[in-house]
């Protein structure tokens, strides 16, 4: 009898085994990079402890979800993958692109660039996507095979068992690159700040998470086969109702489109009056920065895109930025904390982490760039990169195996 169970054991086994790649890419929303060293995550703690795990991730600029999600997954800066903020006008259309509208996420005239899942379907090789920016894409060569829409409301364990589902098909149908996203400790982060007692519960609640999904993994005999990259699209930073500047109430005296608020405004000012909306801001500079649009190329790499407006303005870190009248406002909008401000603050920075047979084991590293994850997943898969992308394997590549 236990001849048999062994039979059935080892079949299992090698039912799994695979020499081909596969990769599980985590997104941990709003997870700053210093979370993991709480004391509160066991199970991803032991990941970092077994294979590689850098100090931080550095994030692009603005430091917000989708264009950060969108350059992880191209190599691209926002200013070139065309996903310059969360929400963002067409200036010549009029169209908005908002995260809410399901229409204009997946209208593929938004996006530019090319996601790891087209260049690895180009390739033959099947992809999935558990909610990621873009990968809800109409057309036809921009999406995954498998794709679940963004439902905020799916029950975290259920998102787990919808992965496992996919890594348990036959091997002809099987995915080999996956993503997954967890939009916890973002929410958490904004609601409570980072330094709060909820923001802690929520760290605990997403190792909780991943300590389920690393069991299933073993459930199915998986673990082994798998390459895990668990990372965060930014950061996050304490902030406060008693930190607020309006922005509007400094241009009233000019017709000014004013797009977005937090920590950083976009200014549209008229074409001649461009110079005077400026001057305006630059006067009352105090705990904030005003670029003209061309100031922001080489190191914030934000400059090129056609629906950049011509002023951005960046609080400090804690500060925020109200593009409405003081007026007009009766409640302070934003909760204790909040992302989008300078990408090189630490406060700014997300978690990397990775385990898996690509990866070195029971290494640790500096700063990684996101940008350069796209590159690393063409490394692992053996995959040209497209051309001119941002990312670069040189600054990533040496944490694999035999490098």
């Amino acid at each position: 009898m236990y001849r048999y169970i062994l039979i059935a054991f080892l079949f299992t086994i090698n039912l799994n085994a695979t020499d081909k790649p596969y990769v599980l890419l985590i997104s941990f929303d709003g997870f700053r990079w210093d979370y993991i060293n709480r004391g509160i995550t066991p199970a991803l703690s032991e990941m970092a402890e077994d294979g590689v795990y850098a100090l931080s991730l550095r994030p692009c600029f603005p430091t917000k979800t989708f264009p950060n999600h969108y350059s992880i997954i191209t190599g691209l800066h926002p200013e070139n993958h065309g996903l310059i903020a969360n929400n963002f006008i067409n200036p010549a259309t009029g169209h908005w692109y908002t995260m809410s509208d399901s229409n204009a996420v997946r209208d593929t005239n938004w996006y530019a660039g090319e996601p790891f899942w087209e260049t690895a379907e180009r390739n033959g090789i099947t992809t999935s996507a558990m909610f990621w920016p873009g990968s809800e894409q109409y057309g036809k060569f921009n999406r995954p095979t498998y794709v679940k829409n963004y439902d905020h409301y799916m029950p975290y364990y259920d998102r787990v068992d919808t992965v496992i589902s996919w890594f348990s098909l036959p091997d002809d149908k099987r995915p080999q690159f996956v993503t997954l996203y967890f939009h916890d400790t973002d929410s958490y982060g904004h609601d409570y700040g980072p330094n709060s007692l909820e923001i802690n519960e929520s760290i605990r609640r997403m190792d909780r998470v991943f300590e389920y999904l690393v069991e299933q993994l073993e459930e199915i005999a998986f673990m082994d086969s798998l390459n895990i990259i668990a990372v965060s699209d930014h950061g996050m930073n304490e902030t406060s109702p008693e930190r607020v500047i309006y922005i509007a109430d400094m241009l009233k005296s000019f017709e000014c489109g004013l797009f977005d608020s937090g920590p950083v405004v976009r200014v549209h000012p008229k074409e001649n009056e461009v110079d005077s909306v400026y001057n305006v801001l630059k006067k009352n500079e105090k705990h904030y920065r005003v670029y003209r649009k061309e100031e922001l190329d080489n190191h914030y790499h934000y400059s090129k895109h056609k629906f950049i407006p011509p002023l951005i303005v960046v609080a400090n870190m804690g500060w925020s930025l109200e593009n409405k009248a003081s007026n007009e406002v009766t409640r302070y909008r934003f909760g204790y904390g909040n992302h989008g401000y300078e990408k090189d603050h630490l406060d700014m920075h997300g978690l990397f982490v990775a385990v898996g047979p690509a990866f070195r084991k029971g290494y640790k590293t500096g700063t990684l760039w996101n940008i350069d994850i796209h590159p690393l997943l063409c490394k692992i898969f053996n995959l040209s990169q497209p051309n001119d992308i941002d990312g670069n394997i040189d600054r990533i590549g040496f944490i694999l195996k035999g490098n």
